[in-house]
C-alpha cells in the first residue's frame, strides 16, 4: 500500500509541474537577388568563389529542388510572405503593387507571437505611406529600399529607414551613401548585436545583388582580375542604359556573387559571437533565376553555368528561371545532407511556424518542409504553380517528375511537357506524344489558377 501511495505522490507531482519551456527558434532568411541556381560553389560553379555558403552547406540542407514564388522579384517576395502560389497570390507581377491589410504576411505572424522582426535591402511589396509599407506589414525595424527602381542601383541615392520608436520610414540621402548591399548588411549585423537569447527574433536580409548594375568594388573586383586589373574573362564593355556602364561584366557579376557569399559570412560570424548560432534556422536562397541584363548576356550565362545545366534564365518559367540554389541551416537541423524533395517559397511561411510550434492562422498553399528537412521524410505528391504575364501570359505547373508549360502569345497558344527525372534541361517536348497527360494537366492548371484581382495581370491572362 505505502508503495501505491508513493507512486500515485510521485504521479501527482510531476502532472502538476509547469511544462519546461522550449526557446522558440531565431529565423533569418538570406534572399540574393537573380542569383543562378549554378552560381554557387556547392550547387556546382566552378568559377565563382563561394566558401561561406559552401560551409553553409556542408553545416546544413542542401535543397537541389527549390523553387522561387515566380520568376521575377515582387511576385517571388509576395509568395514567400504570404504563403501562396501564382494561382492566388495577390501580387503576380513587377510593379508597385502594395500588399493589402487583409494579406497577412509571415513578420505580422511572428510579432504576434513575440518575435522582434527586421527586414534590411529590398522590400518591394508597398511603398511608403501605402498600406503594404513595411511598419504597416509587422516589420518592427527597416533599412532599405521601398520602390523597385531604388535596387537596380548599387551605389544608391536614397535609403529608407525605419525603427520601433519612429516607425513611418525616413528617406534617407546623405547618410545612405556607399555600397548598398555594405550598408544593408552592416545595419542587420549592429541589429543582430541588439538581439538576445530572451527574446526570438525573425531578420530578413534582402540583398540586390548580383541583380543588374553590375557594379562591384575595387577590391571585391580583384578576385577576377589579374595583376594589371584585367578581367580573367574575355570581355565586352557595356556602354550602359538604364544601369550604368561597366566595362568588365562578366568579372562585376562574379564580383557580386562573391560579395553575397561574404555578407552571409558576415552574419553567421554575428551569430556565433553573440552565442545565438545554436538556436538560429538560416534559409539562403534567391528570389528568381539569373538575369541577362547590364551587360550581360547568354553567352555569361553559358560560360559560368550560372543556370547549371537548366534552362532557362529570369523571365522564364523553364527550371533555369525558377529552380533556385537554396540551403537551410541550424537549430536541429542535420548537417551535411541533400534533400530533394519539392519546394518552393509558400512552404517557408508554414515551415517556419511549424518550426515554432505555432498555429498557422491563415489559409496558404504551401506546407510545412519542416520534417522533410529534418529527417528527409517524404512529402507528398501535390502541384507546383507559376504564372507571369510580361509579354504574354505564361503558366507552368510541376507534378511529381512531370513540368507542363502554357505559353499564351499573339501567334496562339504553344505547350510544352517535359519527363524532369529523365530531362531536366527540358529539351525534349512530349505533349505531341502524350495527349492524355497534356489533359490532365491542362485541367490542373485551370484548378490552380483564379483570375488576378490587379487589372494588369488580369488583362494579360484574359488575352
Amino acid at each position: 500500500m505505502n508503495k501505491i501511495l508513493l507512486y500515485l505522490s510521485i504521479l501527482s507531482f510531476f502532472s502538476f509541474q509547469k511544462p519546461i519551456d522550449t526557446p522558440k527558434p531565431n529565423f533569418i532568411f538570406i534572399l540574393a537577388d537573380d542569383l543562378g541556381y549554378g552560381d554557387v560553389g556547392c550547387f556546382g560553379s566552378k568559377i565563382i568563389k563561394t566558401p561561406h555558403l559552401d560551409r553553409l552547406a556542408t553545416e546544413g540542407v542542401r535543397l537541389t529542388q527549390f523553387y522561387s514564388g515566380n520568376t521575377v522579384c515582387a511576385p517571388s517576395r509576395c509568395a514567400l510572405m504570404t504563403g501562396k502560389h501564382m494561382g492566388h497570390a495577390y501580387i503576380r507581377g513587377n510593379g508597385e503593387f502594395p500588399l493589402r491589410p487583409r494579406d497577412t504576411i509571415l513578420p505580422e505572424i511572428l510579432k504576434k507571437e513575440g518575435y522582434n522582426t527586421a527586414l534590411f535591402g529590398k522590400w518591394g511589396l508597398g511603398d511608403v505611406n501605402t498600406e503594404g509599407s513595411p511598419e504597416r506589414k509587422g516589420w518592427d525595424s527597416f533599412f532599405g529600399f521601398l520602390h523597385h527602381v531604388e535596387g537596380h542601383f548599387q551605389m544608391p541615392g536614397v535609403a529608407w529607414l525605419s525603427t520601433p520608436e519612429a516607425p513611418t520610414p525616413t528617406r534617407l540621402s546623405s547618410r545612405s551613401s556607399g555600397y548598398a548591399g555594405d550598408m544593408f548588411t552592416d545595419n542587420a549585423v549592429a541589429w543582430l548585436k541588439k538581439q538576445n537569447a530572451n527574446k526570438p527574433f525573425f531578420m530578413e536580409l534582402a540583398l540586390t545583388i548580383p541583380h543588374a548594375e553590375l557594379y562591384a568594388q575595387k577590391e571585391a573586383m580583384k578576385r577576377y582580375q589579374d595583376a594589371k586589373g584585367n578581367s580573367i574573362f574575355e570581355e565586352k564593355p557595356f556602354e550602359g542604359s538604364h544601369y550604368g556602364g561597366q566595362n568588365q561584366p562578366k568579372a562585376a557579376y562574379a564580383a557580386m556573387v562573391s560579395k553575397v557569399d561574404d555578407y552571409v559570412g558576415k552574419i553567421i560570424e554575428t551569430l556565433k559571437a553573440q552565442g545565438l548560432d545554436k538556436n538560429t534556422i538560416i534559409v539562403f536562397s534567391s528570389d528568381n533565376g539569373t538575369h541577362i541584363e547590364g551587360g550581360r548576356t547568354m553567352d555569361d550565362v553559358k560560360l559560368m553555368q550560372s543556370s547549371g545545366i537548366l534552362r532557362g534564365v529570369k523571365r522564364d518559367l523553364y527550371e533555369g528561371g525558377i529552380r533556385v540554389p537554396t540551403i537551410a541551416w541550424g537549430g536541429d537541423l542535420p548537417k551535411g545532407v541533400s534533400r530533394e524533395g519539392q519546394g518552393a517559397f509558400w512552404d517557408i511561411l508554414p515551415t517556419f511556424l511549424d518550426m515554432a510550434h505555432i498555429k498557422n492562422p491563415i489559409s496558404v498553399d504551401g506546407i510545412s518542409l519542416y520534417k522533410h528537412w529534418k529527417l528527409g521524410e517524404k512529402l507528398p505528391s501535390r502541384p507546383l504553380y507559376w504564372e507571369f504575364s510580361e509579354g504574354g501570359f505564361f503558366q507552368a505547373v510541376r507534378l511529381d517528375d512531370w513540368k507542363f508549360l502554357i505559353f499564351n502569345k499573339k501567334e496562339g497558344e504553344k505547350i510544352e511537357l517535359y519527363d524532369l527525372k529523365s530531362d531536366i534541361s527540358e529539351t525534349k517536348n512530349l505533349a505531341a506524344e502524350m495527349p492524355e497527360k497534356v489533359e490532365k494537366m491542362k485541367k490542373l492548371i485551370a484548378q490552380l489558377h483564379t483570375k488576378s484581382e490587379i487589372s494588369l495581370f488580369r488583362k494579360a491572362d484574359e488575352k
